[in-house]
């Protein structure tokens, strides 16, 4: 089955090909189903003493298929293309896990201070990153899409199950985390299918681990600032990891490259941070953090980690430390050994 190619391919990314071996007996084999979804390869990987629970994983990419078709904004009958359309003239009925995910999603707006939104569409449209056409807009067009997003924005009624915008142009996309989302969805089923030990993946930035022998699921830590090899590894082990970086999307002028994970709450691309990684219980949270964190850098992680105890990140700053920064815990993760990142501010200032 050929995969598409990822529409966020990472600088600092997650793979677990080579090195989650070290979960089985080395006598055993791996059993790898996989499917394009969401722009990406969504992969589910069973040790060979899982076999009989294949029919459950084929389930679980059914389930993701379908998640697709409702929350696309890529397909005119989504869910969240409906919202789009209507919302702004009056409240739109949404299904409850609709509902659910929308105001989930508020709550981390509030919680990273706006940094974490899904209303940045016309900031990327400005942009040029919506057309994959990168440009660099003036100031007058930023103020003016910057004047459509804001979660804030946004009224979502869980009693009454509907959702309405306080005004026309507002337009939601799910990029940021429909990917997480879908696997949780899809470890809920095969969990509840009595499957012990498995790793969902979504492309390379987002990771679910159901179960790990021989202390959890091994996952190798990349970066661009280091070409020798992985900076480190994860043992995870019931817990999801998610990515954000500034991927392969970007436009360069005047000398100065900017990336299209943009931060809401200016209007321009983030900068210093090359990536941030994190770790929670739900691929969900571990996709809306990374975002919020590779917009806010290490200052946010900080501030939100403090305050949330079991959320774990690594964040890889642009420039002025040799090692990645890890900020947090969770008990599901085990951070190996951190190599210095090469040459960490040559040419980076």
């Amino acid at each position: 089955m050929t995969a598409w190619g990822s529409r966020r391919r990472l600088l600092t990314a997650l793979t677990h090909s080579q090195a989650c071996a070290g979960a089985i007996d080395e006598h055993g084999y791996w059993i790898r189903l996989h499917r394009p979804a969401m722009a990406c390869r969504f992969e589910i990987t069973l040790a060979d003493r899982e076999c009989p629970f294949v029919p459950a994983a084929r389930a679980a990419l059914d389930e993701i298929d379908r998640l697709e078709a409702e929350l696309s904004v890529f397909r005119e009958t989504s869910v969240i293309s409906a919202l789009n359309r209507r919302a702004a003239q009056a409240p739109v009925p949404a299904p409850p896990q609709i509902i659910e995910l929308l105001a989930r999603c508020q709550w981390w707006h509030q919680e990273t201070g706006g940094a974490f939104d899904i209303t940045t569409t016309p900031l990327s449209r400005c942009w040029g990153f919506r057309r994959r056409q990168g440009r660099v807009p003036d100031a007058v067009e930023i103020d003016l899409a910057r004047a459509w997003v804001g979660l804030d924005r946004v009224e979502i009624d869980s009693t009454g199950g509907t959702v309405a915008y306080r005004q026309g142009g507002i337009e939601l996309s799910l990029g940021a985390i429909g990917k997480g989302y879908a696997l949780d969805r899809a470890g809920s089923l095969m969990r509840s299918a009595g499957v012990p030990h498995a790793l969902l993946s979504a492309g390379r930035s987002s990771l679910l681990g159901i179960g790990g022998r021989n202390g959890g699921w091994w996952i190798d830590l990349v970066s661009p600032l280091f070409a020798g090899g992985p900076i480190g590894g994860l043992r995870l082990r019931n817990a999801a990891v998610g990515t954000s970086g500034a991927g392969e999307q970007f436009v360069i002028a005047d000398g100065r490259r900017y990336g299209h994970v943009i931060d809401p709450r200016t209007g321009w691309p983030a900068r210093g941070t090359v990536s941030a990684t994190v770790v929670a219980s739900d691929a969900a949270t571990a996709d809306a953090l990374s975002t919020a964190f590779f917009v806010g850098g290490a200052e946010l992680a900080r501030k939100y980690c403090a305050q949330h105890r079991d959320v774990l990140a690594i964040i890889t700053p642009e420039h002025g430390s040799r090692y990645p920064i890890v900020i947090g815990q969770h008990p599901g993760a085990r951070i190996l050994q951190l190599r210095a990142l090469a040459n960490a501010d040559s040419g980076r200032s």
